[in-house]
């Protein structure tokens, strides 16, 4: 290869190796074969072609009729098979010599070259195709070295299931970390959880809710053991009355303990955590080329450097930064304001992340790769670069007019005379959590999933067996401890449901109670459902299970929404109405 041909080869863009695949929709990596294209000769032409004459012999077989000796490939079919091996060089046959007063028009010395040429190229077909393999298994590799985990142990799940409702917690903290940020944040602060965005994605897709939590909410901060750096375990006692941004970095909390407090106002399951620093905001803008943001009225404010025209404006890096951290700009300029200013913000990012501008575009999307996995630290169990990858495109299934942004509804702080906290509104807050881990949506979704609803609401629909024709297997599958027995007893001393017995734990947690029953037992399931108060979306039609009895049992699995035997488990079919923005919609911050 010559010295040209390597310049070439040598300063080719990461990026531009990244094709996308028509077949999966996903963009894979594709080395450029190492010869200079430019080599490669054009079609071969035929000896007849070359001197000018036209053939005669009508007896000529097709592959002469090509320029081909039968039963032989040409060297061009052989360059271009992947995975062929090239066959030896032959002996070149002598050129026949041109009519008199006749030139060829190719002349006969330059055959050779060009032979050799394609002959090269064609040879490092197996080679690239196992390169390519090779560098994109680095490149991954390289992604993952990038990607900060910390294991929070049972506060989280242990891997990522594309086919089951998902929730993370987004974490922003307020620790000055990254060259750059020496002027942002709390001076020497351990990183505090300063903004919370808590993402559930539905399990049909159709949907997703993007609730933020207040730093100045005031909770109880349970009980949380964390993991040392020496591998063992401690537990940092639990507080009451504390701000929320307290579960993460003081006493030495870890994520976990943010992801535990998050369940214990909310009763929403957290499975997992991403956590950024100020750096995201400024390198995932500069990677998608800027965000789109809108302001009613012109900002100048001295504190955050943030400085906008009124109107339209794509801002990037610290201009990006300073948008999501001012507060003063906003309406009372107080938290809750900035909080709906940083929904509008991430609305317009997913906007950007998911336009054919930025998935398009090779070099965006290696940038947004790059600037992501160095920016967030996430739980082990979405550790990996291609479980990152599964949870992206799941979220891309969700339409963006169907992810919902809003905010814990709250009060001031009513032993406070000077107001500088917020605690949990009990009258519309609890409505709003129900609505999130029964899946259901607070915009119109697709008629599918109206589709979906009715056919589980069918299920609770037709005749109903006596509570003594009940036959159960009761399991703990995350309910508290003792559940399972205290739910035998109500409904065999309450109830009357005898034919009940007490089968231990389930062999996974869920985050959902189950009433698993075979055909010829829905009549009994439509009993213990109304016994239970079950919604026809914990009725899971399947098989039969033999009790210790030997006889056909259905599996009724107390998930972690149990509340408590003779408390009823009916699910919302219905969001409550709330202050809230879609991902779809351009607002302007004012």
């Amino acid at each position: 290869m010559d010295a040209q041909g390597r310049g070439r080869a040598d300063n080719i863009d990461p990026a531009d190796q990244w094709v996308l695949n028509p077949n999966t929709g996903e963009y894979e990596l594709r080395l450029t074969p190492s010869a200079p294209q430019s080599s490669v000769p054009g079609p071969r032409r035929s000896d007849s072609q070359r001197s000018g004459r036209t053939p005669r012999d009508r007896t000529a077989t097709p592959e002469r009729q090509q320029g081909r000796t039968p039963g032989r490939e040409t060297d061009r079919e052989t360059a271009r098979t992947p995975g062929r091996e090239v066959p030896p060089q032959r002996r070149r046959r002598a050129e026949p010599e041109p009519p008199a007063g006749r030139r060829s028009r190719r002349p006969a010395k330059k055959k050779p070259k060009a032979k050799k040429a394609l002959m090269w190229t064609g040879g490092t077909m197996a080679f690239v195709l196992v390169a390519t393999g090779a560098a994109a298994y680095f490149y991954l590799k390289h992604l993952e070295g990038n990607v900060t985990t910390t294991d929070v142990g049972g506060a989280g799940k242990q891997g990522f299931s594309k086919n089951e409702a998902f929730s993370i917690l987004i974490i922003g903290t307020d620790k000055r970390t990254g060259a750059g940020n020496e002027g942002y944040g709390d001076s020497g602060s351990v990183g505090h959880a300063d903004t919370n965005v808590l993402l559930h994605v539905s399990k049909d897709r159709t949907n997703a809710t993007a609730l933020s939590i207040p730093r100045d909410l005031i909770v109880d901060v349970p009980d949380c053991p964390t993991k040392q750096e020496d591998g063992s375990e401690k537990v940092v006692p639990g507080t009451t009355g504390v701000r929320f941004n307290t579960s993460l970095g003081q006493d030495g909390r870890d994520p976990g303990c943010t992801m535990r407090t998050v369940e214990t106002v909310t009763g929403i399951p957290v499975d997992h955590f991403m956590m950024a620093d100020f750096n995201a905001v400024k390198t995932l803008t500069s990677a998608v080329g800027g965000v789109d943001v809108c302001v009613e009225q012109a900002v100048d404010d001295p504190k955050s450097h943030l400085k906008l025209p009124a109107g339209e404006s794509t801002i990037e890096g610290e201009q990006a930064l300073a948008f999501v951290r001012t507060r003063h700009a906003w309406g009372n300029q107080g938290d809750l304001d900035r909080i709906k200013v940083q929904q509008q913000f991430l609305g317009s990012l997913m906007r950007k992340m998911a336009s054919s501008d930025t998935l398009t575009s090779p070099t965006k999307l290696v940038s947004l790769a790059e600037a992501a996995t160095k920016a967030l630290t996430v739980d082990t169990g979405i550790g990996k670069v291609s479980t990152l990858k599964d949870v992206a495109l799941e979220l891309k299934k969700v339409p963006t007019k169907n992810i919902s942004f809003m905010t814990v509804p709250v009060l001031d702080n009513p032993a406070e005379k000077v107001k500088a906290t917020v605690v949990v509104d009990k009258n519309l807050a609890p409505a709003i959590f129900d609505a999130i881990k029964n899946d259901v949506s607070f915009t119109d979704v697709k008629k599918k999933e109206k589709a979906q609803k009715d056919a589980q609401a069918a299920r609770l629909k037709g005749t109903k067996s006596e509570a003594s024709e009940v036959r159960v297997r009761i399991l703990n599958g995350g309910a508290p401890a003792g559940s399972a027995q205290e739910t035998l007893q109500w409904l065999q001393n309450d109830e009357g449901v005898l034919k009940s017995e007490n089968a231990g734990n389930a062999p996974a947690e869920l985050s959902k109670t189950t009433l698993e029953y075979a055909p010829d037992q829905a009549a009994q399931a439509r009993r213990l459902a109304a016994i239970m108060g079950l919604s026809g979306s914990a009725m899971k039609p399947g098989e039969s299970v033999t009790n210790s009895q030997g006889l056909p049992a259905m599996t009724l699995t107390l998930g972690k929404d149990f509340k408590g035997a003779g408390v009823s488990l009916t699910a919302p079919t219905k969001a409550p109405e709330v202050d809230k923005s879609t991902a779809d919609k351009v607002k302007c911050a004012s």
